[in-house]
């Protein structure tokens, strides 16, 4: 139905109009509806009734389409302190939330009085754009009208403080948050959220024990914050005490205990997940987050089932540029080149703004032509990264190209591209140098990368590639050469740091280290490893004599 037909002609009374206007924008369904709408409030001489046009900006604020809101809002002479507060609003939520303290400058200006929605909507803009300086300026605007610093107002300096992951962020957000004499749980999770992001996991613990109340937030805010820090078997903890206490989650949560299956190798459980998403009924009336698939890839991904990592990529109905490096990183990364390539390629020809690769996407791309031996493939990519894509090479990228050459053999176009990078060479690189050079049994260049890292790494940093480069000595029988190496790292106090392998048994997680004697099933332990290493022997596996070297 045509809004020109909704309007008798017979109401020719102008609060009748307002008011038959003001009702067609409350059912309104529709864009275009409401620019007819929109049409007859010009028509009628009501653009200056501001509160029609806080219900027509409403939807426009809702959908993004925020130039055709600020032209409306700006054909306004006199706004009210709520109109004001819709137009900042929006701005705040947008990906420009300057915009929004810019307004909020104008409105001081103008006769409207900023009131706690516009404080909240404004600080809200400032941790959203890492805006702390304006936001500090602001708070100090709040002290000087008192009766605005209600609950929601501090809340939100908590939050701001919060988000910017400093010592002075965390030590303000804590102090407003002591200040207050009434909170909620969203200021709860505000703070949490600020010691996660500052890296103190043991006093964001100790805050969610002092909880009075816990939401489905706080506990995901808990099992994503351990999990980011390290703690990923603290976050599967946190997850089974909240299925314990009945606290139902929702698909947020299960990202961030996807995250963690995937860094601990937690198959069975990310497998759970996998099928509570698609078979409960919590879940089976309501879409499945891209965001939830994407965390489905990347755990299969990282559990070796990259098949069931494939169907899950292929079962999406929508993709982001984040589904398509998901699963090129998998291929990549399980020794699947081809397949990799191949998925990029694809997505090259995909097109949509929300599906282009990023520098993480070429990331993956040249890990796979790297290990792979695909030098003309990877040249080509590190090229089109920035002619074609824009994408401007990170020294991450740098990494992987050294790396690839290293492989490759080509150690002076390595050497080469190390020394005319346009950043100064860190580890990563060096490193990926020295591995290129133990393939090739390199010694000399090997030798020279060691002596540079020893003076530019702290010694514990350092000790990894100096055990590399004694294995190297070892297997090209330089045994002096391996007894002054140790003999060095012993005299600097170089330690390198035990590595861990972990298995799944039946749900739990299990961590050994070398030589591990420690956990309570050591025995059997070692009697299947011999076995295996028996089994090995036997289909003709011999250890290098790098693989029998003893680790500092």
């Amino acid at each position: 139905m045509l809004v020109e037909e909704s309007i008798p002609a017979n109401q020719r009374g102008s609060r009748a109009r307002q008011q038959r206007l003001f009702s067609l924008l409350q059912n309104c369904k529709s864009i275009k509806q409401l620019t007819q709408i929109h049409a007859h409030i010009i028509t009628n001489g009501f653009t200056q009734k501001n509160f029609i046009l806080v219900r027509l900006l409403s939807p426009f604020l809702t959908s993004y389409n925020l130039k055709y809101a600020d032209q409306v809002f700006h054909h306004v002479q006199s706004p009210s302190t709520t109109l004001w507060n819709q137009i900042i609003r929006g701005h705040a939520r947008s990906e420009n939330p300057q915009k929004s303290v810019e307004l909020f400058n104008q409105m001081e200006k103008s006769t409207a009085t900023p009131d706690g929605y516009t404080y909240s909507y404004v600080l809200n803009a400032c941790a959203k754009g890492s805006l702390f300086r304006e936001g500090q300026q602001l708070h100090g605007k709040i002290l000087k009208k008192l009766p605005l610093l209600n609950v929601f107002v501090q809340t939100n300096l908590v939050n701001l403080y919060a988000t910017t992951g400093e010592d002075y962020g965390i030590r303000d957000a804590r102090k407003v948050f002591d200040e207050m004499n009434e909170k909620n749980v969203v200021t709860w999770n505000s703070l949490l959220f600020g010691y996660f992001r500052y890296g103190d996991v043991d006093e964001a613990l100790i805050i969610f024990d002092e909880m009075p109340d816990k939401n489905v937030v706080s506990w995901t805010t808990m099992i994503a914050g351990c999990t980011q820090n390290g703690r990923c078997q603290q976050a599967l903890a946190l997850f089974r005490m909240m299925q314990r206490r009945y606290v139902e989650f929702d698909q947020v949560t299960l990202v961030a205990v996807l995250s963690a299956c995937a860094e601990l190798g937690a198959l069975d459980l990310g497998k759970w997940i996998h099928s509570c998403v698609f078979e409960s009924s919590q879940f089976r009336n309501e879409p499945v987050l891209v965001s939830l698939y994407n965390a489905l890839i990347h755990m299969y991904a990282s559990c070796g089932e990259i098949e069931e990592a494939y169907r899950v990529f292929q079962g999406m109905p929508r993709r982001n540029s984040v589904s398509w490096t998901s699963i090129i990183t998998g291929f990549a990364k399980q020794g699947y080149a081809h397949e990799a390539l191949t998925i990029f390629q694809q997505m090259e020809s995909w097109g949509g703004n929300d599906v282009r690769p990023d520098e993480i996407t070429f990331l993956a791309v040249l890990f796979a032509c790297s290990h792979a031996g695909y030098v003309n493939e990877g040249y080509r990519y590190f090229k089109c990264m920035k002619e074609t894509w824009g994408v401007e090479p990170r020294i991450e990228h740098y990494g992987c190209m050294v790396d690839m050459l290293s492989r490759a053999g080509l150690f002076d176009e390595a050497v080469a591209l190390v020394e005319t990078m346009p950043m100064k060479p860190n580890e990563a690189v060096w490193g990926a140098l020295l591995g290129g050079c133990k393939i090739h049994k390199n010694v000399r260049l090997a030798s020279s990368v060691a002596q540079k890292l020893a003076v530019e790494l702290e010694p514990d940093r350092a000790a990894g590639y100096f055990v590399l480069l004694s294995n190297l000595y070892a297997t090209d029988k330089r045994w002096r050469d391996v007894v002054v190496t140790r003999q060095k790292m012993f005299g600097i106090g170089m330690k390198k740091p035990p590595g861990q392998s972990r298995i799944e048994a039946e749900g739990t997680i299990h961590s050994f280290l070398a030589s591990d004697l420690n956990h309570k099933h050591a025995c059997s332990v070692y009697e299947m490893l011999g076995l295996l290493t028996g089994q090995a022997k036997l289909q003709g596996y011999q250890p290098s004599v790098s693989e029998e070297e003893l680790i500092v």
